[in-house]
């Protein structure tokens, strides 16, 4: 037989393995979508493999003909998706208790190709509410068997009363869970017909399935808003052809057999019928990929999970560790080897030695590993481009000891780490802190992201002055803020906090507004902040505001509009970029529509224990079309005064607006207060109104503004009665 038809059976097979069309996309959005997933024709397995992707394709969607259910993660090994799922609900008239007709049973399918099961090892079945009763049942038995379902599942819910709910508890008070069986492919969610008569602090009862590392209850979820809300679901999938019944030893002698690498092994699915493939020990990559699937790794580069304390040697698919000359191994792989010569000859040396030269040895070998340690670490972390920007000085590892007296005065803990006080040279006081720990994938994205702080050069945007790399998590050194961050001085221990005039509130929130605004339109490179919070602005000595804090941010070009896991602070996260995962300059706008109602309530986002500042604001206005039950009793003093808190809490509602188009961007909200603070100072009121104030320009003109609760304009606004006179 001629060589050319013995490798016949071994092309067909890198052929049925591999994507057909050259340049198949392999990721869409920010998701990797590696084979046997693909996206269009002839770029994955087939059925079920096939990923569409919708939103102009800025989102991947499972294969699934019912539902748009986004992907949020797809990976080979080990082989699972993280899914978004709807929540299950049923609302209740607040009175009566009856059902209002406001409900949705969750229903979903993830299997319509019998591909994915929902994973029973990482997801839970929860069940919220104050006199609930919930269960889900998956898999339609098509009438087999006693039921009209294979599966059943839930549990019950319980609260004595509204304080009964625990923030963390979930164990049958306002929340409880239980797990769920293997190979489940669906759910739908059954509410039992329970009194909830006068139940006004559980509206809803809501069930779900949910990662079990994500979920941790609050007591404001009893509160939940059904139209905002998903969970994070994770699926198995596995190689199911033929319905689904292959197992290992049968697919082995398939045609379209999918572990196609030479160095790939078969595994039997534990979440259904089914298998999936992996690499071998002593290989990465993909296994079902011919060409380019699981390649030798090479472990004598990787010391941290590959441990050799002699000579390393790689060979394929392992490697080989030696001790060196005059050593030996001690019976564990991860121990250092021993030496060869007897106890009392290795005595008998070091006493001949003498102390003298052991101590000079110790000490010349410190220094030398301490520079060597110093000079990788600032390679480590960018030192050959950073040094290179003219506007940020490069302070090294002695110099950054002194200026902080070896790091002896803390100022408060930060994101990544403490946050120390220093004084320079010249008696300029600043704050030191950590930054984000700078491997070599992260190596472009940290310098670029200090590149950018250093270009950004405006007076309500905190200052980078510098950075020192020549230690294991590299430091980074700003201007200091003599006042703390906005937080603590609104909500810090009553008997400290400072008074704030509402003129002065007003001005912290106007030169906030201009630097996030400066950050969205100012700059060369947009940029979102992602976690906008009282926490990450900084006040100076005149209270002049400071944006800080940019250890979450994205730096996105101008071709993009979006930027996917960015991680912020829960309280100030703007639900669309919850849901989707998109984070746009809208969503700024949303947490800082949360720090105007701080302003002027003075009230943390969660207050009383368990009240939510946004849903009671939100709810006040809806009864009273005013804020006034809200503010602060020591800035709501005159009626000009509550003007002005009115028009800076329907700003506030405007900015938290569920549809990202009908909020302000960043440059309309600054302008808007702009204007607030002049009719102000020029006492240019209409005080015919709480929805309408004028303001005579510097030219003369006329302007006007006027704004109802939900953000719509009027020129001819009516004339109810005054907040004062109710």
């Amino acid at each position: 037989m001629s060589p050319a038809l013995l490798l016949l059976p071994a092309l067909l097979l890198a052929a049925l393995a591999s994507p057909v069309e050259p340049g198949c996309p392999t990721k869409c959005s920010s998701v990797d979508i590696p084979y046997p997933f693909g996206i269009g024709a002839g770029c994955s397995r087939g059925k079920g493999f096939e990923i569409p992707y919708v939103d102009n394709g800025s989102t991947a969607v499972l294969p699934s003909v019912k539902q748009r259910i986004p992907i949020m993660r797809l990976s080979v090994a080990p082989p699972e998706v993280k899914v978004m799922l709807p929540v299950a609900y049923r609302c209740y008239n607040l009175t009566s208790g009856e059902a209002t007709g406001l409900s949705f049973h969750g229903q979903v399918d993830v299997n319509t190709h019998g591909v994915c099961r929902i994973s029973d090892a990482r997801n839970m079945f929860v069940v919220l509410g104050c006199n609930t009763l919930a269960y889900t049942k998956n898999s339609d038995s098509k009438g087999k068997g006693r039921y009209d379902y294979v599966y059943y599942t839930g549990c019950v819910a319980y609260c004595n009363d509204s304080h009964s709910a625990q923030n963390g508890q979930c164990v049958g008070v306002g929340c409880c869970h239980v797990d769920i069986a293997p190979g489940l492919t669906d759910n739908s969610v059954t509410f039992a017909e329970w009194e909830h008569e006068d139940m006004a602090y559980s509206p809803c009862d809501y069930a779900f399935l949910v990662d079990k590392q994500f979920y941790n209850f609050q007591v404001y979820h009893l509160h939940m808003d059904v139209n905002r809300t998903s969970m994070p679901v994770w699926l198995d999938w596995a190689i199911r052809d033929d319905g689904g019944a292959l197992s290992c030893a049968a697919a082995k002698n398939r045609t379209r057999y999918a572990c196609v690498s030479p160095n790939s092994e078969c595994v039997d699915s534990v979440n259904g019928l089914g298998y999936y493939c992996r690499c071998k020990t002593g290989y990465e990559g993909n296994p079902y990929q011919a060409g380019k699937g699981c390649t030798n790794i090479t472990e004598c580069t990787r010391p941290e999970e590959f441990s050799c304390f002699g000579v390393c040697k790689d060979i394929d698919g392992s490697y080989d560790c030696k001790c060196h000359q005059g050593y030996q191994p001690n019976g564990d792989p991860k121990k250092p080897c021993s030496p060869k010569f007897p106890l009392n000859a290795q005595l008998a040396l070091g006493i001949s030695l003498g102390m003298l030269v052991l101590v000079v040895t110790l000490l010349v070998t410190l220094m030398v590993l301490h520079k060597k340690g110093m000079k990788e670490s600032f390679k480590r972390n960018g030192g050959s481009v950073l040094q290179k920007v003219e506007n940020i000085k490069i302070f090294t590892k002695e110099e950054l000891n002194q200026i902080t007296k070896n790091y002896s005065h803390i100022l408060g803990k930060g994101g990544f780490g403490k946050v120390y006080k220093g004084t320079l040279e010249d008696n300029t006081m600043i704050a030191v802190k950590a930054s984000i720990k700078v491997n070599e994938a992260r190596k472009e994205d940290f310098t670029n992201e200090v590149i950018i702080q250093s270009q950004m050069i405006h007076k309500n945007i905190i200052k980078l002055l510098g950075c020192c790399l020549e230690v294991d998590v590299p430091m980074l050194v700003y201007e200091f803020a003599a006042n703390g961050n906005l937080h603590d001085v609104l909500h810090g221990e009553a008997n400290h906090q400072l008074p704030l005039s509402l003129d002065l509130r007003l001005g912290i929130a106007i030169e906030s507004s201009e630097g996030l605004k400066y950050m969205h339109l100012s700059t060369n490179r947009t940029i979102r902040h992602g976690d906008v919070k009282p926490a990450n602005i900084l006040l100076d000595d005149n209270f002049m505001p400071n944006i800080s804090d940019f250890g979450t941010s994205k730096l996105l070009t101008v071709d993009k509009d979006f930027t996917m896991f960015v991680v912020g602070s829960m309280g100030y996260i703007d639900h669309v970029f919850h849901k989707t995962g998109h984070l746009t300059q809208k969503s700024d706008v949303y947490s800082f529509g949360v720090v105007l109602l701080e302003l002027i309530c003075r009230k943390p986002t969660i207050y009383h224990r368990n009240c939510s500042l946004i849903i009671e604001f939100q709810r006040v206005y809806e009864q009273e079309n005013s804020g006034r039950a809200m503010f602060d009793k020591d800035i709501a003093v005159t009626e000009e005064d509550v003007l002005v808190l009115e028009e800076i809490g329907r700003l506030a509602i405007e900015c938290l607006k569920e549809k990202v188009e009908d909020r302000p961007d960043m440059k309309e909200v600054a302008e808007r207060l702009v204007m607030l603070r002049r009719a102000r100072k020029n006492r240019s009121w209409n005080l015919r109104s709480p929805h309408h104030f004028e303001e005579i320009s510097i030219d003369g003109a006329l302007k006007s503004f006027a704004t109802d609760i939900s953000g719509r304009s009027s020129a001819t606004p009516s004339a109810p009665s005054t907040p004062m006179s109710k």
